[in-house]
C-alpha cells in the first residue's frame, strides 16, 4: 500500500518528471521511458538492501510493477516523482528485509579499483572491506540513508519525504554519518 506523500513547498512548481508521468499516465506505452531512466538507480539501491543481485532484480521488477499499476494515484506537483518511486522501493526492501534476517547490504556494490597493477588493487579492496564493516556497524536508518544517497543518486530533497525529515535534516545527518566513517577510518589507520 502507498503511502501519502506531504505536499512539496512549491506544490504548483512542475517536478522535472512531470512530462514523462503525464506522458505515462495518457499512455502507458511511455511508461517504458521511465524504466529506462530509473531502473539502473532503483537496482543500486536494493542490490544495497538485498542478499544478492538476484533478489535486487526481483524486488527492482516488483517496485516497477507497483508504480506502473498505481501511475494513476501519483499526482504531479503533489511530490517528486524520484521521491514516490523510492518510497515504492523503500517499501519493497523493508518487506524484504522483514522476512528474512540478517541481510547482509553494501557487498554486493561493485568495486570499481581506480589503480592498476596488483599492489594498488590490494590495497583498495582491503579500503572496501574496511568501509563495508564500518557501514555494517551503523544503525538501519543511517545505513538507509548512505544507500538512498549513494546507491539510489537521491538529492536531500528527494530522500526528505521518504524519511519524514526536512532537506536540511537529512544533509545534517549525512553529514554526521559521513564524519562518524571518517572517524572509523582516522582511528584503523
Amino acid at each position: 500500500m502507498l503511502r501519502a506523500f506531504p505536499l512539496r513547498a512549491h506544490a504548483a512548481e512542475p517536478g522535472p518528471d512531470d512530462a514523462l508521468v503525464l506522458a505515462a499516465q495518457a499512455d502507458r506505452a511511455e511508461f517504458a521511458v521511465i524504466y529506462e531512466r530509473y531502473f539502473p538507480r532503483v537496482y543500486r539501491y536494493l542490490a544495497a538492501r538485498a542478499w544478492s543481485p538476484e533478489e535486487a532484480a526481483d524486488l527492482a521488477q516488483s517496485v516497477f510493477l507497483k508504480a506502473f499499476d498505481a501511475l494513476d494515484r501519483y499526482r504531479p506537483g503533489a511530490t517528486l516523482f524520484s521521491s514516490w518511486l523510492f518510497r515504492i522501493a523503500r517499501n519493497a526492501a523493508i518487506d524484504a528485509h522483514r522476512r528474512r534476517k540478517p541481510a547482509a547490504p553494501w557487498s554486493l556494490i561493485e568495486d570499481h579499483p581506480a589503480a592498476t597493477g596488483p599492489e594498488s588493487e590490494a590495497l583498495q579492496a582491503e579500503r572496501i572491506r574496511e568501509l563495508r564493516l564500518a557501514i555494517s556497524t551503523l544503525d538501519s536508518q543511517k545505513r538507509d540513508l548512505l544507500a538512498l544517497r549513494y546507491a539510489g543518486s537521491l538529492t536531500a530533497a528527494e530522500i526528505a519525504p521518504l524519511v519524514g525529515k526536512s532537506p536540511e535534516a537529512v544533509k545534517k545527518q549525512l553529514q554526521r554519518t559521513l564524519q562518524q566513517l571518517k572517524e572509523h577510518f582516522r582511528d584503523y589507520d
